[in-house]
Formats: C-alpha cells, sequence, structure tokens
C-alpha cells in the first residue's frame, strides 16, 4: 500500500486541482492505493500556508505517513529533503488531481522536473 500527497489549490480532494507550487498550495490531498486502485482519500491543510521554511513541508509530508508526493513544480533542494525522508517525488505535471493520480498509477508521471528559479512569479513546472 502507498500514501500519494498531491499539493492541492483547494479541499475538493479529487475533484480539485494540482498546485503550481508544493509549498505554496493551501492543502494535500492525501491518497492510499493499492496497486492501481484507490482506497481512500483525505484533505489536509497545509499547516505553513502560505509561508514555508526549507525543510518543514517535507517533515510534514512524512508525518502524514505518505511515500510520495506530486506537486506542479520544485526546487532542487526541496526534492533533496523529500528524499532524505524516503519519499519518492514527481514534478512537472497540471491538471485535475483525479487525473494526475490516475496518470501516476498507470506509470505515465515519473520523476523531477526541478524548478530552478525561486522568484516565484511563475508557475514551477514551466519550462524555461
Amino acid at each position: 500500500m502507498k500514501k500519494i500527497a498531491l499539493a492541492s489549490e483547494d479541499n475538493s480532494g479529487l475533484e480539485g486541482y494540482l498546485s503550481a507550487h508544493f509549498g505554496r498550495c493551501p492543502f494535500y490531498t492525501l491518497v492510499n492505493v493499492e496497486g492501481d486502485r484507490i482506497l481512500g482519500f483525505e484533505v489536509v491543510k497545509n499547516p505553513y500556508y502560505p509561508n514555508h521554511q526549507p525543510g518543514v513541508i517535507p517533515q510534514f509530508i512524512h508525518s502524514q505517513k505518505a511515500n510520495v508526493m506530486i506537486a506542479g513544480g520544485m526546487g532542487p533542494r526541496a526534492i533533496d529533503f523529500f528524499t532524505q525522508f524516503g519519499i519518492d517525488v514527481a514534478t512537472g505535471v497540471q491538471g485535475k488531481i483525479r487525473d494526475v493520480l490516475d496518470a501516476y498509477l498507470r506509470g505515465e508521471i515519473q520523476g523531477v522536473v526541478a524548478c530552478e528559479y525561486h522568484g516565484h512569479d511563475h508557475g514551477c513546472g514551466e519550462e524555461r
């Protein structure tokens, strides 16, 4: 069984949309999966929204027992923090949570597209 955390724009769960940035999202949708089946989900508030310090979100996601983090974008330092907690990261995607999750479960979303630019006047995950 896996628990997948998805950075979320709102508290709509699977019907919501993936956030462009893992740390500046107001919610996380936490989905329990077994194989390619969704067993259930919950939405939790980002306790550090709208401001966060380096390392606090990976620690929070780890405390939620998630072992995968999916977001639109993420910087290389944050990716390192997540991997230190044993959490796999997938970025560079956008869209509805359910669609992103289904694509991940089919193996269509893997790896990371690191956000190297941290002015944050752009959507992380965009090609530069």
